[in-house]
């Protein structure tokens, strides 16, 4: 089995990658020091797979460190970059912390790929480095314009960083650039776990249901919009799992003459965030409890994703709809819930 490395895989989207890399015949080692994310989600990991994962509780912003976890671990065919700080919101009122965080341990992960001359990397992009653009359904040829966040900001000097370091060596690389990640394991085993307030729509939406939060807010009703809320892409997790093992497959098969590809991942389908909620309210029987607020700094009108080179290039199809998203969200705020009163 070729072994992987994936920073990140306490995290929300690394978990769910984790377990679809091991199904498809992988052998995932993780790199996650918990500052943003929950160790015992490889617990449920572990229930899905039948196996323990491996995570090694390191700071990828500390080189040493680093090179530890690759001194320990040889023969890597690949890396999959999730680790990194992605709260748009707070990155405006913290935006050191980000470009600390966020491009010192990539700089610091590519070293290490240079280094133990890990072959393949798989960079987890979004659809944020579009910034505002001048139409909805962005290609991967859409021009960029500035970032509407420093989290914007950092996963466009990732790509610029990552597109420069394989230039001059022997590293393939490919940029995902992925839209609103949403949704549960069909398990029910693993799912998001915001940490404090959540900052994503679909957390704050299943909190308010279940009581966690007393009302949640729409930032903004005066966009030029179907009904005035932001547009956005939801895609389930599982979907986006699926894409980095597909990814990987695409890079390990030489499958392309290029020193890097880019692929957006995405549904296709762009929903405001009332018709989110709506359908929400649908699956769980659940009235919301929300209000109307002003617009919130760093949120793009509307964007969602033209997926057709990751249908035709990677073989992928994303599966589920915006209801089956919202019912495995609710399902998993359910288990958490009942968690807390054991």
């Amino acid at each position: 089995m070729k072994k992987i490395v994936v920073t990140g895989g306490c995290g929300y989207i690394g978990s769910h990658t984790i377990v679809d890399l091991v199904q498809n015949g992988y052998d995932v080692i993780s790199i996650d020091n918990n500052s943003k994310s929950d160790p015992s989600i490889l617990d449920g990991v572990e229930k899905i797979l039948g196996k323990k994962i491996k995570n090694y509780v390191t700071d990828l912003c500390d080189l040493a460190a680093t090179q530890a976890v690759f001194e320990q671990n040889k023969d890597i065919a690949g890396i999959i970059h999730f680790a990194a700080y992605k709260a748009v919101g707070e990155s405006v009122h913290k935006p050191l912390v980000y470009f600390e965080n966020n491009i010192g341990s990539l700089v610091n992960i590519l070293k290490c790929a240079e280094q133990f001359n890990v072959p393949n990397f798989v960079f987890s992009s979004s659809c944020t480095v579009y910034g505002n653009p001048d139409v909805e359904a962005v290609t991967e040829e859409t021009p960029q314009k500035p970032a509407e966040s420093p989290y914007g900001a950092t996963k466009q000097m990732g790509e610029v960083i990552v597109n420069s370091t394989v230039v001059s060596n022997n590293l393939k690389a490919i940029l995902l650039r992925y839209f609103n990640p949403v949704g549960a394991h069909p398990s029910i085993l693993i799912g998001e776990v915001p940490l404090g307030r959540p900052a994503n729509l679909v957390p704050a939406i299943t909190q308010t249901a279940i009581g966690k939060l007393p009302t949640m807010q729409i930032y903004g009703s005066d966009y030029d919009t179907r009904d005035g809320s932001c547009v956005r892409d939801y895609i389930h997790v599982c979907d986006i799992a699926h894409a980095h093992t597909l990814a990987l497959n695409f890079l390990i098969d030489n499958k392309s003459n290029n020193k890097s590809e880019i692929f957006n991942l995405g549904t296709g389908n762009g929903y405001t965030v009332l018709e989110a909620i709506h359908a929400f309210e649908k699956v769980s029987g659940v009235k919301l409890n929300y209000s109307i607020g002003p617009r919130r700094v760093g949120d793009v009108v509307a964007i969602y994703a033209n997926n057709n080179k990751a249908k035709s290039e990677l073989g992928w199809n994303p599966e589920n709809t915006l209801e089956q998203m919202m019912d495995s969200s609710w399902k998993w705020e359910l288990k958490l819930q009942k968690n807390k009163a054991v």
